[in-house]
């Protein structure tokens, strides 16, 4: 469930985003927000919905929230995308070698 909801949330172009500006730091949501010309609570509903879906992870201090990528998140995320990746890669492999044999069968 939590890939479909990782899924879901990097379908939004503002979130993609987000995660860029995260990608090497943790940031206030008033810092991210400072970055778009949404307002701070459409950026909050954004970070809240990357949080849900396990990308986001966020550190209260005070009155403050950080907010930084969550890596296993994205690990999860490679998972799931890879087990494709893998399969097209197997089966281009498999046909590279049938006519590899197709060639060799026509050249007797």
């Amino acid at each position: 469930m939590m890939i479909q909801q990782a899924i879901h949330s990097i379908s939004v172009p503002t979130r993609r985003r987000i995660l860029e500006i995260l990608r090497d730091k943790e940031l206030t949501s008033t810092e991210i927000a400072s970055q778009f010309e949404l307002s701070a609570p459409a950026i909050s509903q954004h970070l809240k919905v990357l949080e849900q879906s396990g990308l986001v992870v966020v550190r209260k201090e005070g009155t403050k929230r950080y907010y930084r990528i969550r890596r296993e998140g994205f690990s999860d995320l490679r998972q799931f995308i890879d087990q494709f990746w893998e399969d097209s890669l197997l089966r281009l492999k498999e046909a590279a070698e049938k006519e590899e044999r197709r060639k060799h069968e026509s050249n007797d």
